[in-house]
């Protein structure tokens, strides 16, 4: 039997992440020491390969011009009318996402090499590394929603345990609890669309389109506004879009470069690239892409106004993140399909350095004071003028509040939500009391023999 090398380049993109997984995760299973050389060639080889893979592929498409790749893998399970195919699609879409992903995880493996030095958790560090690259590449090649959500989980487990790397420290095991919650709240979006379109279509497969193959459109209006809201919802957590965002500057808790990659770069990204998939049903449910662009401007607007008064660098960065992950909403929103791909990717490249470059601002600062001959100078402040006084202390303190969305959040929504679950409890515990002691006291209670 032959073999097809374009299958076998498709299958290699999101294979040699995996095998990554299973090269590292395997010798430590049952105790073998592993040298940092070998897991940082571990991490170079398998992604550089996908790399090389994306590229070739990418390259062919774009000679011969087609459209897409499809390459079916088998089927994983059955039951009933339903079955789990793996198929993977490479498009004008998935394989530039899936070249840039495999090169910034490789760099940043590179990278953590010296940056993660003889740490205890260094390992630990570059399996969830392999892991969360082997499930961006799942999700970027994925055929159909049900894959999607297989890699999207993936990531989202990875970005939680990153966080809370330094787990001897109470605020990263906090805070990457805190992802966790947001990204199982808004997994349900995810979830609840490819359930609907199992039962309104029948399937929820990627359908060739233009430029590239999107998610298949129900029948009925109704339908198709329902999934795409549900999707938004989805990408709204992952992305750290208002009212979800908080989660996002206190992610930097974990290492440097896990942020570099997560948060910067590649996860903070898949929220619009699960929108791009969407493209079809936000055309036919024009009220779901005014909401991408009301979300995406809100955003934008409020990481630009309270990323201006965080007085540490990573603070500022995440939520620069955040403004421009919320300018590709508004893009996407507006229907600019290869514009928002061309800024994921400029973004996620130039975010991914500031912040690996983070630990070393001072340094920079005092560089460009000397490169200036003295201090540097003040920026603009044209804004400040046209603004009042009195507006400018009210957005000041807006901003220092962080929108009070964390207030409304946890205080209010979860806080209420604890409060109600805390006072069930306690009124079913006083039942519990008050039928136990309305029962005789001379009652006679079976002991079993070997009691008594």
């Amino acid at each position: 039997m032959s073999v097809d090398p374009i299958q076998v380049a498709m299958a290699a993109i999101v294979g040699l992440p995996a095998l990554s997984v299973l090269c590292l995760a395997l010798p430590s299973w049952f105790g073998a020491k592993i040298s940092e050389g070998v897991v940082a060639a571990v991490i170079g080889t398998a992604f550089s390969g996908a790399l090389l893979a994306s590229l070739g592929l990418l390259s062919l498409i774009v000679m011969d011009g087609e459209r897409a790749i499809e390459v079916p893998l088998g089927t994983w399970f059955n039951v009933g009318h339903y079955q789990f195919e793996w198929r993977l699609v490479g498009d004008r879409l998935s394989l530039p996402f899936a070249a840039f992903s495999a090169m910034l995880v490789g760099l940043v493996g590179a990278f953590s090499r010296r940056y993660l030095h003889r740490e205890p958790g260094y390992l630990r560090f570059a399996l969830m590394l392999a892991v969360f690259g082997t499930g961006v590449e799942l999700v970027v090649l994925a055929g159909s929603l049900d894959l999607i959500f297989f890699g999207w989980e993936l990531v989202g487990l990875t970005s939680a345990l990153l966080i809370a790397f330094y787990h001897d420290r109470t605020k990263p095991v906090e805070h990457g609890f805190r992802a966790f919650v947001t990204y199982r709240a808004c997994d349900v979006g995810l979830l609840g669309a490819a359930v609907w379109l199992h039962h309104s279509v029948g399937h929820a497969a990627l359908v060739e389109g233009s430029p590239w193959a999107g998610l298949v459109v129900p029948a009925t209006g109704g339908a198709a506004m329902l999934v795409g809201f549900l999707l938004l919802w989805a990408s709204m957590g992952k992305s750290a879009q208002v009212p979800l965002g908080g989660w996002l500057p206190r992610a930097m808790e974990g290492p440097t470069n896990s942020s570099a990659i997560f948060y910067g770069a590649i996860s903070i990204h898949l929220g619009p690239y699960l929108l791009l998939r969407a493209a079809p049903i936000l055309a036919s449910a024009p009220i779901v892409a005014y909401a991408v662009v009301a979300v995406g401007a809100l955003t934008a607007i409020h990481g630009a106004m309270v990323g201006n008064v965080q007085t540490d660098i990573k603070s500022s960065l995440a939520y620069a993140s955040m403004t421009q992950v919320g300018l590709i909403f508004v893009e996407i929103g507006f229907g600019l399909r290869y514009f928002a791909l061309a800024h994921i990717i400029g973004h996620a490249t130039l975010r991914s350095l500031q912040i690996l470059r983070s630990p070393s601002l001072l340094h920079d600062h005092h560089h460009l004071e000397q490169q200036l001959g003295g201090h540097a100078p003040p920026t603009g402040r044209v804004l400040e003028r046209l603004i009042p006084r009195p507006v400018q202390a009210w957005l000041y303190r807006l901003s220092l509040e962080r929108g009070y969305f964390d207030t409304l959040l946890v205080d209010r929504l979860a806080g209420g939500f604890r409060r109600v679950m805390l006072g069930i409890d306690a009124a079913d515990r006083a039942v519990v009391e008050r039928i136990a002691g309305s029962a005789p006291a001379n009652s006679a209670v079976d002991v079993p023999e070997e009691q008594a």
